[in-house]
């Protein structure tokens, strides 16, 4: 039976890539490219993440602020949250095209800077208006900054690289958990300083890195392997040559932006990945409220100040979990050079996790389960975007991928809204955690329908 994707068959090969390399010298090229750039670009993610995410620990600080019926709080705050995806959508695609035409360096810098200035306008918050329209202006302004890393990416490291390679980068919003839960947490804290609330502290001190890091990475940051001066002339040839032969053998035939929007592949990759993102911060907006709810009858006797200590303690965990899982499962698929079963795999074991969550009375159970979900919706990054990337050459990659991204990450704005409905006419997160769930379920069922990669990734 045809695939019903109907990938095309692979172009004919051009002129191989240069081989004045050993393969010892290829590795040590790739090390270096590797140690050079992915620690620089994790630790933006890192920032970045933080900025995107820290709205869920100031939650029930906002309340009182937002100033709605706290029988609605839920849904104009799982909304607030979301209306950061809806500015992502809208700029995504221009931004990424901006990338590739003015170059990563000063594209990357420019969205890192306005981001930390929106970031930082959050401690004025100020009625439901001014969250909604703050949210909305961050995700405009990160907007191009995930796809561009990815984009970029692909100019730097052959397929056979780009699983673990994107999983590292990615790892970055999964430290961003680790180590912003219990900086969150612990700027809470600071409330009365200087007569100002802890979470305002929160906005304004999380957002000066991503200022200071804009203004790094537009010294810092080449734009492409020839901008290199740490590579030697012959690591840059064999590296360019290495990258233009697997862009001509590219999945999809296709190289005009405008081709990329009529194609099924690119359509199911949009469907998977805006599944990820229900799930994904539909989980992660909420989780320092439900990991709150699981420990606050354990701990009747603690302050408030306390409780959000121990929140941001608790809440580091999964975020640990799910890091290591990251690293193992984009490796084993560059390994194998199978990407859809890795994906489907994942996104079951993330299904089975929120599973647990829901069913679970006791509290411990029902944390380790979040544990089990994050780490399996974590693990399908790195797979996922390497099959993407492969799948796209020519102008189209830039369009493509952040066509990708900025559909899929439409499922930011449902995710959170819909725990926020459900929550607010429940009483509870139980029922979200098995939307949630099933979400994760159909994306693992419709992963397994994607063409088999194994073959193309053996050839490259």
């Amino acid at each position: 039976m045809d695939n019903p994707y109907h990938p095309p068959d692979a172009l004919p090969d051009g002129p191989p890539a240069t081989q004045e390399l050993t393969e010892t010298e290829q590795r040590a090229t790739l090390s270096k490219v590797t140690w050079r750039l992915v620690p620089l670009l994790f630790f933006c993610y890192i920032v970045a993440y933080i900025d995107r995410i820290n709205v869920g620990f100031a939650k029930s600080h906002l309340e009182p602020v937002i100033g709605v019926d706290p029988k609605i709080y839920g849904e104009v705050f799982g909304t607030g949250a979301g209306l950061f995806f809806i500015g992502y959508f809208l700029f995504e695609v221009p931004s990424n095209l901006a990338l590739q035409k003015v170059g990563a360096r000063i594209w990357i810098a420019r969205i890192m800077i306005v981001w930390g200035i929106v970031s930082a306008c959050f401690m004025f918050i100020e009625g439901k208006t001014s969250f909604y329209l703050l949210r909305f202006l961050l995700g405009a302004a990160e907007a191009g900054f995930f796809p561009g890393v990815i984009l970029y990416l692909t100019w730097w490291f052959p397929a056979k690289e780009r699983a673990k390679t994107i999983a590292l980068f990615a790892l970055g919003g999964v430290a961003a958990g680790l180590i912003g839960s219990p900086i969150s947490g612990a700027l809470l804290r600071m409330d009365g300083i200087a007569g100002m609330a802890g979470w305002r502290w929160l906005f304004l001190i999380e957002a000066i890195p991503a200022i200071l890091m804009g203004l790094v990475i537009l010294f810092v940051l080449p734009n492409r392997p020839a901008d290199a001066r740490w590579l030697a002339p012959r690591e840059k040839a064999w590296l360019t040559g290495k990258i233009d032969a697997e862009a001509r053998n590219a999945v999809v035939r296709e190289t005009r932006l405008k081709d990329v929007f009529t194609s099924p592949f690119v359509w199911v990759l949009c469907l998977l990945y805006f599944l990820v993102n229900v799930a994904g911060y539909g989980y992660e907006f909420w989780l320092p409220s439900i990991v709150k709810g699981k420990i606050e009858p354990m701990l009747t006797d603690a302050s408030p100040a306390h409780l959000d200590l121990m929140t941001g303690l608790i809440n580091m965990v999964p975020y640990f979990v799910a890091g290591i899982a990251m690293i193992l499962v984009g490796r084993h698929s560059d390994r194998s050079g199978e990407r859809k079963m890795h994906v489907a795999g994942a996104a079951l074991c993330a299904a089975i996790g929120f599973t647990g969550a829901a069913l679970f009375q006791n509290p411990w159970l029902a944390l380790a389960s979040l544990v089990v979900a994050l780490a399996g919706q974590k693990s399908t990054l790195g797979p996922f975007w390497a099959l993407g990337t492969g799948a796209l050459r020519g102008s189209a990659a830039a369009g493509g991928i952040a066509f990708i991204n900025s559909v899929g990450n439409l499922g930011g704005y449902f995710g959170p809204k819909l725990v926020g409905i459900i929550k607010d006419r429940s009483g509870s997160e139980t029922t979200a955690m098995f939307w949630l769930g099933g979400a994760l379920l159909l994306l693992s069922l419709i992963a397994l329908t994607l063409p088999d990669t194994r073959r193309s990734a053996a050839s490259n």
